[in-house]
């Protein structure tokens, strides 16, 4: 073992039986904007073998307020945020190993993402994804760890299937629509991301290091600007959680209609076919060329026109800029991408 990790191996926490742990582990990280990104460094410094980050958008000027881990440059170039994260933390850790996916993480493909790791942990924006992790990890018997942050704000709170409650367990249902704070609505500064992903991480590397009686066992808050601190006492998994109670693993289920999300942080909506497909960006900027600017890399394509920009993925996903209403742009995907 190199002196890379020689501070941390020092610490009695860890050790060396712990970093060989480390360095055997695999770990996927769902979101990799502010959460994700502190997420990956954190992990990737810390010596953790294998970091499989998945995320379904780009780089823009308005992440490097908080998103540690962009620069301009990948701003400039809209590198998919999965991509830019890769290619900095080869930088950074060259022994270990970064697994890129530029994807939307939904029924389809979770319990592919999730095959093989020892710990997932949450980057994400919305209820729905968590819900999606919180289904597959459950029913695999995968730990994971929950986080968000909005405003000055935080929680997070780490999820042992069948041992602690899940996160159904907690939040039976997501929140209703507009009814709570987003980024949109509070903005958010990055000393809570730095809180809540150091939280998170702290729980992973007990997890990984097998120290479960370290693990802080509640749902903490935070609050930096308000200067609170709250942790919450948990009791053990409900019998009738719809999750790991009853084994009703109902957002694992295929889903016939294409999909729609509106954006944290921006006047956008996210499109998502009903059927995954791959899409020749050639092809696709001939066709769209005569009706506004077209550009592409191997990633994704950007169009732009009139008012609107849709940037299109591989895998047929669209972000439609320019708007934050779902009809206007699917309208949009229908008329230019088609379903």
């Amino acid at each position: 073992m190199n002196d890379r990790y020689s501070r941390q191996i020092l610490f009695d926490g860890i050790g060396e039986e712990g970093q060989r742990k480390l360095l055997a582990a695999q770990v996927l990280i769902v979101g990799c904007g502010a959460l994700g990104t502190a997420h990956a460094e954190a992990l990737c410094r810390a010596g953790v073998g294998r970091l499989r980050i998945v995320d379904r958008d780009f780089v823009e000027p308005s992440n490097l307020q908080r998103q540690t881990m962009f620069t301009e440059s990948d701003a400039e170039k809209r590198l998919p945020k999965a991509i830019a994260a890769a290619n900095h933390l080869r930088q950074i850790n060259s022994d270990i190993e970064i697994e890129p996916h530029v994807a939307d993480v939904n029924y389809s493909n979770i319990e592919q993402l999730i095959d093989g790791c020892d710990l997932v942990l949450d980057g994400t924006d919305n209820f729905a994804t968590r819900y999606l992790i919180n289904d597959a990890c459950v029913k695999h018997e995968m730990n994971w760890i929950y986080g968000a942050a909005v405003g000055s704000y935080g929680v997070t709170m780490a999820i042992r299937p069948h041992q602690t409650a899940c996160l159904r367990c907690v939040f039976e249902e997501a929140p209703p629509a507009a009814s709570a704070p987003t980024c949109d609505t509070a903005g958010v500064i990055m000393p809570i991301i730095n809180v809540v992903s150091a939280v998170q991480v702290a729980e992973a590397l007990k997890l990984l290091t097998g120290r479960f009686e370290d693990l802080h066992g509640s749902l903490m808050q935070f609050d930096v600007w308000r200067n609170e601190w709250r942790k919450i006492a948990l009791a053990g998994p409900h019998a009738d959680c719809l999750t790991c109670g009853l084994g009703d693993y109902q957002t694992l289920e295929p889903i016939s209609a294409e999909t729609a999300a509106v954006l944290c942080g921006r006047d956008a909506i996210q499109i998502s076919p009903s059927q995954p497909t791959t899409v020749n960006f050639r092809s696709l900027a001939e066709r769209l060329r005569p009706a506004g600017e077209v550009k592409f890399n191997e990633y994704l394509l950007r169009f732009k026109t009139g008012p609107f920009e849709l940037t299109v993925f591989q895998d047929a996903r669209s972000i439609v800029r320019g708007t934050d209403e779902i009809a206007t742009a699917r309208s949009l995907y229908a008329k230019y991408i088609g379903n």
